[in-house]
């Protein structure tokens, strides 16, 4: 019976145990008796409660029953003495009533009980407070008695439902946790067949009965209470002496559970996280191996341009972003086994390791496919760069040789020609530099094996690569048209720059023969005084007429070399017809002036050398200077000469030029007049006296 169920019962104090003895070390039960009826029934679960807490060892000394019948009548009295029988006719030794201060009738009570104690199995005796100590030590008894035993029954009642309580929270514990221990014995044999759930928990704390249960042995062990006095220290009742192996009984084997409980639970946490870790491995590898991996199977292409490759790069960033929430899963569950295999046990060691080991090769073999894919685009992303740059400038280049050339002169030529050998060293550049893209393109997708994506991707790559190789012979096949067109326009704009050329030393020529035709009429004027400085002028003349001829010749040949390189460019040139005509005029005015001056010079030379001749000549040569029609042909000559300086020269186009200045000639003249005189004088002297023509 719990105290729990007749709480009621028990806060009236119908009964109690001291915990006071008699001199036989029984235990003293005391019934105070009120003025009030005693409810019989009442009294009886408390006298059968109380006497089920002492042990059989202490029942077996008995008990001194002390009834307080001064509060109470003669008949409620003998009614509860005759109940004791009922009760507790073995263990019950001595009953003390004790009277009241107003006296029974002596004759009936003791009658009464003299009569009845064969019948009632133990004896008697009517007893006032003061004579309690005849047979009770005063320390046993209660200051009700005049003794000096403090007894609170609240107090006891509390530590007696406390101790029910920690008894029945402790032994109900125990149960379960030696129901889960003996479970998870089970279950790690037969680990399959487990005979209860793992996942059972106690019904209650087990730290807080373990508490409840320390702190109820404290109290049993040692109990003090405050009296008005400052304190007074009394020894623990007996049935807490009694209490207090069972208290430490039941801690202990709460301890031992709770231990067991405790590795229990450690066990199946271990386990549970150990599952747990599993489950998410499973869930990053299925993910990666299923929805990750067919992902990168549908994206094998490399596109056919920048905006295309673009475009697969922001597709591939998404999925390496679904990616790394799952790589982020993969770095925690890599800790997590970690940690496990640092504290874990032997039995744990491999199968830890091996998850680890799956985790890590499935999550690095997909980093890897990522990695690749990203690298293979980037690549395709660059070289789709290097090729529209290409052809960009097979645009720039193609568009500047379809434009007609009409430079102004062979500088501008020059510069035209530069920047177009400047394009196309650039354009060769650029092809060499997308070869080098396009072939480092083509040995990644070449170097891409089958497990990359999980399935075979020979025929995607066929795609990829046609397309690269495409793209490169188009861009070849452009750059070598081009090339064909500028090295046309190149032989092209050298015959323009040599049609320059030759223009310019025609009009060169021409300049020069000008140049050359003013100075033989400025400074080719001396005739010599003497035949033999006008033989020296004569070769001199000559020597000049060559040059002049030459630099007519090698104008004529530029001017042919002209006519031959329009027609090779199909263009008739700027100039060239106005030079031709010039150079012609030129040298025919040269001409006449040469011819004319050779003349001059060839009379001259005839003059002087007749001259010196008749005046050298010595006198014993009659016949010679007799000859008259010598000296008058000198004379002719002279006059002719003279008459000659002073002609101009006259050109095809009716212009006429002068030789020299008219102080040139008058000196010239002037000079041959001399002569003619020095000829008349000699012809005189040899014959008769005539008139000088000079003189006349």
């Amino acid at each position: 019976m719990d105290a729990t169920v007749i709480l009621p019962i028990l806060k009236k104090k119908l009964a109690f145990l001291s915990g006071g003895k008699d001199r036989r070390s029984g235990l003293i039960l005391t019934i105070p008796l009120c003025l009030e009826q005693t409810n019989m029934d009442e009294l009886s679960v408390t006298l059968d409660y109380l006497l089920s807490i002492p042990s059989d060892k202490c029942k077996a000394r008995g008990f001194t029953v002390i009834v307080d019948g001064r509060k109470s009548q003669w008949n409620v009295v003998k009614t509860v003495v005759l109940m004791l029988q009922n009760v507790v006719p073995a263990e019950v030794s001595l009953v003390c009533v004790v009277k009241p201060d107003e006296f029974w009738d002596k004759k009936v009570t003791h009658f009464c009980f003299w009569k009845e104690k064969d019948r009632l199995g133990f004896e008697v005796i009517l007893v006032s407070a003061n004579k309690l100590t005849r047979y009770i030590e005063p320390c046993q008894l209660t200051e009700d008695f005049g003794g000096s035993l403090t007894y609170d029954h609240m107090d006891w009642l509390n530590k007696r439902l406390a101790f029910e309580k920690f008894t029945k929270e402790s032994t109900s514990l125990l149960d379960e946790l030696a129901l889960i221990n003996s479970g998870s014995d089970k279950g790690n044999q037969q680990e399959k067949e487990r005979s209860i759930d793992l996942n059972f928990l106690p019904s209650v704390d087990p730290e807080t009965v373990l508490q409840t249960g320390h702190e109820l042995l404290s109290e049993l062990q040692q109990r003090r209470f405050n009296g008005s006095d400052g304190g007074v220290s009394w020894s623990p009742m007996d049935d807490e002496l009694l209490a207090q192996p069972q208290v430490m009984k039941l801690l202990d084997s709460l301890r031992e559970q709770y231990t067991r409980y405790q590795e229990v639970c450690r066990q199946r946490s271990k386990r549970t996280q150990l599952e747990e870790i599993q489950q998410k491995v499973m869930q990053v590898v299925n993910w990666l191996e299923g929805p990750g991996s067919e992902q990168l199977r549908t994206q094998w292409g490399i596109g056919d341009s920048i905006r295309a490759s673009q475009a697969l790069q922001q597709k591939h960033e998404e999925i390496e972003s679904q990616h790394s929430e799952w790589f982020a899963v993969y770095v925690e569950l890599n800790q997590q086994i970690a940690a496990l295999l640092n504290a874990g046990d032997e039995e744990d060691l491999v199968e830890l390791k091996a998850l680890q080991q799956q985790l890590s090769d499935v999550c690095y073999r997909q980093a890897s496919q990522l990695e690749f894919r990203q690298n293979l685009l980037q690549a395709a992303l660059e070289f789709h760069g290097v090729a529209q740059d290409l052809s960009q400038q097979l645009d720039g280049l193609l568009g500047m040789l379809c434009v007609d050339v009409a430079p102004a002169d062979g500088a501008s030529i020059q510069q035209t020609l530069k920047l177009l050998e400047e394009k196309l060293k650039s354009v060769d550049l650029g092809l060499q530099g997308l070869r080098e893209k396009g072939q480092g393109l083509l040995d990644q997708i070449t170097n891409q094996a089958s497990w990359a994506y999980g399935k075979d991707v020979s025929t995607e790559n066929k795609e990829n690569v046609d397309h690269i190789q495409g793209v490169m012979e188009d861009m070849q096949l452009r750059k070598q048209r081009c090339e064909d067109m500028v090295d046309v326009r190149r032989l092209k704009m050298l015959q323009m720059v040599q049609l320059f050329k030759c223009e310019e030393d025609a009009s060169q020529a021409v300049e020069w023969l000008s140049e050359l035709l003013d100075a033989l009429l400025k400074t080719h004027i001396r005739l010599g005084d003497d035949s033999q400085e006008t033989k020296v002028l004569l070769e001199k003349h000559r020597k000049f007429v060559d040059v002049a001829q030459s630099t007519y010749d090698y104008g004529r040949q530029l001017l042919q070399a002209t006519v031959v390189l329009c027609q090779s460019l199909r263009s008739t040139s700027r100039s060239s017809g106005d030079t031709l005509p010039k150079l012609n005029r030129v040298w025919k005015q040269f001409t006449i002036t040469s011819e004319e001056r050779v003349t001059r010079l060839e009379m001259a030379l005839a003059f002087h050398s007749n001259t010196e001749k008749v005046l050298q000549e010595c006198p014993d040569q009659p016949e010679s200077i007799n000859d008259v029609e010598q000296f008058d042909e000198i004379e002719a000559v002279g006059k002719s000469l003279l008459d000659r300086l002073t002609v101009p020269v006259v050109y095809p186009d009716g212009t006429e030029q002068y030789f020299g200045s008219p102080s040139d000639m008058a000196s010239t003249a002037e000079h041959i007049r001399e002569k003619i005189k020095l000829v008349c004088l000699k012809k005189q002297q040899l014959r008769q006296p005539e008139v000088c023509p000079t003189e006349s």
